[in-house]
């Protein structure tokens, strides 16, 4: 999208574009090109700046706000050559500007190389979105930073479950059980252990890992939530396992490797196997279908999920 009150930039940059193979949306004021965003979403915009009505910078700020167009690139057109001025563009959330008079091939490989950014992103969150984990990044006192809708839905899930009245939202301090857990971890530079966070809320286990974010000095938080189709606990004690040993059979049922279930609990696959030697001398047992099958016998479960 092209965001410009002067019809000859328009042109310019409409061909330009155009000619490079995109298609292209134009606006003349902030306002018609949030009217339109609200029909048809575009990958990338070019705003201008000094525009009657609402400017590139108010523009710039509504589009940030709106958590549905907060991540698309907004790259600003000025001729303002004042450092104040580019600094406003950035603190409301653009990634790069232009100095007018445009040039064409400058506008073609800044609106390449932004798109391939934007798309690595998405493909990324896409990613983090189908697979077993959730993500988010918190400050060091446990203010929310980074949130992408696998760690939205993690969050909102364990809010639910545990009457947590925060806002899952950037910016806000995570529930307080969680803020708890992580002020009591000891800083990395400390080069002390820390503990994983797991709890069980109405049927559903949670569980966070967190990993120092080297350059920001925030923390990435690893989390996972699955349903108690099993009863850790009765099975612990009515088999004698530790909480650990009895997840790990829960895995084994739901088909999982060694490696996969490594990943799953923050372990190692040759630290996996040891739990399932314990795991086969408590049960008397020699294979992990014999193992699992025991355990359904003693919970009632007569429907296998390993096959």
């Amino acid at each position: 999208m092209i965001v410009d009150d002067i019809p000859d930039n328009l042109a310019l940059l409409s061909d330009t574009l155009s000619e490079a193979g995109y298609r292209v949306l134009v606006a003349t004021d902030g306002f018609s090109a949030l009217e339109q965003i609200c029909y048809l979403r575009p990958d990338i915009i070019l705003l201008d700046v000094m525009m009657p009505g609402v400017d590139g910078f108010e523009t710039c700020k509504q589009l940030k706000v709106n958590p549905h167009t907060a991540a698309i690139p907004v790259l600003f057109m000025t001729a303002l050559g004042e450092l104040d001025d580019l600094l406003r563009g950035f603190n409301e959330g653009a990634v790069d500007y232009l100095v007018k008079p445009i040039s064409p091939p400058e506008v073609l490989a800044r609106v390449e190389s932004h798109l391939k950014q934007a798309f690595n992103f998405q493909r990324a969150e896409m990613a983090l979105n189908n697979s077993p984990f959730a993500v988010m990044t918190v400050s060091k006192e446990g203010r929310i930073t980074w949130l992408p809708e696998s760690g939205k839905n993690w969050l909102s899930e364990y809010a639910k479950r545990t009457g947590a009245s925060n806002p899952v939202l950037v910016g806000e301090v995570l529930p307080v059980t969680l803020a708890s857990w992580l002020q009591c971890q000891p800083f990395f530079e400390q080069k002390e252990e820390s503990t994983n966070f797991e709890t069980h809320h109405q049927g559903v286990h949670f569980s966070i890992k967190r990993t120092l974010c080297q350059h920001t000095g925030e923390y990435l938080l690893l989390m996972e939530k699955h349903s108690k189709d099993w009863d850790l606990e009765f099975l612990r004690h009515s088999l004698s396992l530790t909480f650990r040993e009895a997840e790990i059979l829960m895995w084994i049922s739901r088909g999982k490797t060694n490696k996969e279930m490594g990943l799953i609990l923050g372990t190692s696959p040759r630290t996996i196997n040891k739990h399932l030697e314990h795991i086969f001398e408590k049960l008397g047992v020699v294979t992990r279908a014999a193992a699992v099958s025991m355990v359904l016998q003693k919970t009632g479960k007569f429907k296998t999920e390993i096959e």
